[in-house]
């Protein structure tokens, strides 16, 4: 029988998703000093296969999956998640239990020329992120888009090594392992607007633990938690199960939360872009607000699936 003073936190087994959930447990740890804290790795669809696209490894869910089945078998008390895998509509009997305080959510350029600007005509981007394509694309019509997977090592290495010219990755996951020296250019996130939930971590529980959520409560950022549930609204409601490229970034200060929002169809040739600003404590209305607003604006037809789609799946190719 498991001691009821330790906690199994689980971690998918990539060197960033390990440092993650020891930068949590550090934290668990420094409020509830009492609770012995046991990291337990678990590995990922997405983690087995690192060479695939991940829309052939099912798309949704690749990197979220095995860590919530170990949540509901009772193998791990709680998991670390970048809230970014996460599907918009949390398995039945878990929870999303706190979200603690984002980091920079904005894309970067790896290269070793200094900006998107300065990459050379028909220069070769590697990214595996359609939503990422798309925008690059929007900016330089010109350059060759090149699929990317592999961990970060490996996708550096490809950046900077001649393989690519450069490659399009998430500030936070160079940030977090003190790598942001090989930062080129961060981008602007209203031009290049990030995936939903990006910079943010996801501790999950099970919804009928209150002991474990009890403990994870303090390590929840309120304007972060707000700006995320407006994102994933946003998200869910312009239908889960597209593989259209949408994307969107809350901010919450001051009492009001700022939501900007993206829709592109597959092939980039169509962009939308939007805004809408609310009460900070309204984050899902304000997704749904910004999903109408969109959806006036002719995002429906870009979507594969119909709008308000109940299926609750991530609607973009995972970063």
């Amino acid at each position: 029988m498991k001691c009821e003073k330790k906690v199994l936190v689980g971690s998918r087994g990539s060197k960033l998703a390990l440092l993650q959930s020891r930068l949590v447990m550090d934290r668990l740890r420094a409020l509830h000093p009492d609770f012995e804290y046991e990291l337990v790795k678990v590995t990922t669809a997405g983690d087995r296969d690192r060479e695939s696209p991940l829309e052939k490894l099912g798309g949704e869910g690749v990197f979220v999956k095995e860590l919530e089945e170990a949540l509901l078998a009772g193998r791990i008390d709680l998991a670390v998640h970048s809230l970014k895998d996460m599907l918009t509509t949390i398995p039945e009997g878990l929870k999303l239990a706190a979200v603690p305080e984002r980091v920079d959510p904005r894309d970067v350029l790896v290269s070793q020329y200094g900006s998107l600007a300065a990459l050379p005509k028909g220069a070769k981007v590697g990214t595996g992120s359609q939503r990422r394509a798309v925008q690059v694309l929007a900016m330089r019509p010109d350059i060759e888009i090149r699929g990317l997977r592999g961990n970060i090592d490996t996708r550096l290495k490809k950046a900077l090594g001649g393989e690519y010219d450069g490659i399009i990755m998430a500030a936070a996951a160079l940030i977090r392992l003190g790598l942001e020296d090989r930062i080129a250019e961060y981008l602007p996130a209203e031009e290049f607007v990030p995936a939903v939930g990006q910079g943010a971590l996801g501790i999950e529980t099970r919804a009928d633990d209150s002991r474990i959520a009890a403990l994870a409560a303090p390590l929840d950022h309120e304007p972060t938690h707000q700006a995320v549930t407006a994102e994933r609204a946003f998200l869910k409601a312009m239908g889960g199960g597209c593989r259209a490229p949408i994307a969107a970034l809350g901010t919450a200060k001051d009492g009001t939360l700022r939501l900007f929002g993206l829709v592109a169809n597959p092939d980039g040739t169509r962009i939308l872009r939007a805004e809408v600003e609310s009460d900070a404590s309204s984050g899902e209305q304000l997704g749904h607000a910004l999903a109408r607003k969109m959806i006036e604006m002719g995002a429906a037809s870009l979507v594969l699936l119909s709008p308000f789609d109940k299926g609750g799946r991530r609607g973009i190719s995972p970063d």
